[in-house]
């Protein structure tokens, strides 16, 4: 090969590798690049062994049980998760029903607009958004309704994340970021106008805690929507097979347990709530959330391909090929999960904090 040809060949392998590597696959030109993959807040040389100890709860069911622990564990995941999901998912952790003619972006930002559309705020009210993530949601949010959406997170790196992100939306003097445990917030109480939480609650250890949280920082008459990630009606305990999905999306995604429907209105009242009105949005005439999953398997090879170089090069930490691999395990159980019905990551309820009694 002459000189002049074997340079042709290497530019064009450097220039398909940069656009396979760099170009290919983020799921939003503001989101993440394959090459900028990271452990989060954890050192880089750590990621592999904060990885085996988030496997290590599983087989210490006990040790998941422990109420002290699950912050800890739930925010060892979204260190090891939060690049992979923003390079390949978007800027919002969460599913939604497909919608005929719409992408999955759009889809996306419907449902999340109808949870402050279903709460009732003003535009200048202020509203929490409990268990943020990176933001998607609440600049979504913010947006539409010019509320002003202060969200928590428990994980440090997201907190970062969601800033850089509100900055480049042009969006900070609407949305604000805290660090914090949405077990104990650190908001006055009777502050906010609203609230809501998206695919967010299901990493509490107790619901009971989180909702009651919610339920103090709310001024009296205010509204709260959360969507679910719970078992439904479909659910056998009894059968191997829907104990293996259930499980396998209970260890994939840092959940203490999942709930059955049944104890969502339950937990409400119990704290005080009123409940306005409860749905799984997961549901017909709603097309299937999970076949965003389903049509990108095809994507999740290619990434993990991806990871896999970038993992042998040195670029990305130890460890990465490992929480992909993880992840894309999960997906086909939601899959299963989805198709078989037995499980929901939208069981929607609305609640009301009564008024104040009118009696001295």
């Amino acid at each position: 090969m002459d000189p002049l040809t074997l340079l042709f060949t290497l530019s064009l392998l450097a220039g398909g590798l940069y656009w396979f590597v760099c170009i290919l696959g983020p799921a939003e030109q503001k989101g993440k690049h394959a090459v900028q993959l990271s452990g989060g807040s954890i050192q880089r040389e750590n990621v592999q062994e904060n990885y085996n100890q988030y496997w290590s709860f599983f087989r210490r069911p006990k040790e998941i049980e422990k109420t002290e622990n699950v912050p800890a564990f739930v925010d060892t995941f979204y260190n090891l998760v939060t690049d992979i999901y923003e390079w390949g998912w978007g800027q919002s952790f969460h599913f939604s029903p497909a919608i005929p003619g719409k992408s999955n972006l759009e889809s996306t930002k419907i449902h999340e607009q109808m949870a402050v559309d279903l709460i009732g705020v003003k535009s200048g009210q202020k509203i929490l958004d409990a268990g943020c993530g990176v933001g998607g949601p609440m600049r979504a949010i913010a947006a539409h309704s010019g509320c002003n959406v202060v969200g928590i997170t428990i994980n440090e790196y997201q907190v970062s994340r969601a800033k850089a992100h509100n900055k480049k939306a042009g969006l900070s003097h609407l949305c604000d970021v805290v660090c914090g445990n949405f077990l104990e917030m650190p908001f006055e109480d009777e502050s906010f106008d609203g609230a809501y939480s998206i695919e967010a609650t299901c990493h509490a250890p107790k619901l009971e805690d989180v909702y009651s949280e919610i339920f103090r920082v709310l001024k009296p008459g205010a509204m709260y929507v959360s969507y679910e990630w719970v078992t439904t009606e479909l659910y056998r305990g009894e059968d191997p097979e829907h104990v293996e999905v259930i499980q396998g999306i209970e260890r994939g995604d840092a959940l203490p347990g999942l709930r059955s429907y049944s104890d969502i209105a339950e937990v409400a009242k119990k704290v005080g709530f009123e409940v306005v009105k409860e749905k799984d949005l997961a549901k017909p005439p709603s097309h299937p959330w999970w076949s965003r999953l389903k049509m990108g398997r095809l994507a999740y090879w290619r990434n993990h391909i991806v990871v896999t170089v970038l993992e042998t090069l040195g670029i990305a930490p130890k460890g990465t090929m490992d929480v992909h691999e993880m992840l894309f395990k999960t997906a086909d159980y939601l899959t299963r999960g989805g198709e078989t019905g037995i499980f929901s990551p939208m069981h929607m309820i609305l609640c009301k904090k009564p008024e104040k009694s009118q009696e001295s």
